[in-house]
């Protein structure tokens, strides 16, 4: 397993978590991405990315209305500023004592404990274990972006299970969910919109 770390819990609850990382991270962790909380040698979370958002401060204030801003100034300033980027991540799921489980976590991570991005083959192993029961954390996200983010989970999954062998498992996955969402017309519409996209670029 390749570890990437993406930085630290800021703050957590049973459905989800924020984490604080440098802006010079920002290249690791994407929309969609699937993440982990190792908390114990037998216990970990896993996650999706639903936000990444750099909040400002006092000198950036002053610094986007300057003219000409050295080069140095904003590497400095992206390296050291007091205010991390945050990351939002959607708790979809724990493994505990090697068994994969897609209910809520029983307890959050903690302040400071490090997130890593899930390699693939996480990627693979999770989706695949039990009968997708993680889709309903995301369909009942309130105030979430869901058809994108599942676009983007799925289009990152999909690209995984086909290095590993797996092409069909969009096929089923998108099955799962028009079966979820047969009563929900105008987000299954919306969300076999974003499929094609997926489907065609998969």
């Amino acid at each position: 397993m390749t570890i990437i770390s993406i930085g630290r819990l800021l703050r957590a609850g049973n459905a989800g978590f924020v984490v604080g990382c440098r802006v010079t991270q920002l290249d690791a962790p994407i929309f969609g991405a699937m993440v982990q909380a190792d908390l114990e040698q037998d216990y970990r979370i896993y996650g999706l990315v639903y936000d990444i958002h750099i909040d400002d401060d006092g000198l950036v204030r002053q610094l986007v209305i300057a003219e000409d801003v050295d080069e140095n100034v904003i590497a400095d300033n992206r390296f050291n500023r007091n205010v991390p980027l945050e990351i939002s991540i959607l708790a979809i799921g724990y493994c505990q004592n090697g068994r994969l489980s897609h209910l809520l976590p029983p307890r959050p991570p903690l302040s400071l404990d490090s997130i890593y991005l899930c390699d693939q083959e996480e990627l693979c192993k999770f989706t695949n274990a039990g009968h997708f029961g993680y889709f309903r954390h995301i369909l009942r996200a309130e105030n979430l972006p869901i058809e994108e983010l599942l676009a983007a989970h799925l289009q990152q999954a999909q690209l995984a299970h086909v290095r590993y062998g797996d092409p069909t498992w969009i096929e089923r996955a998108s099955q799962e969910l028009i079966t979820l969402l047969r009563d929900n017309y105008p987000l299954l519409m919306n969300l076999l919109g974003s499929l094609r996209d997926v489907m065609i670029t998969a």
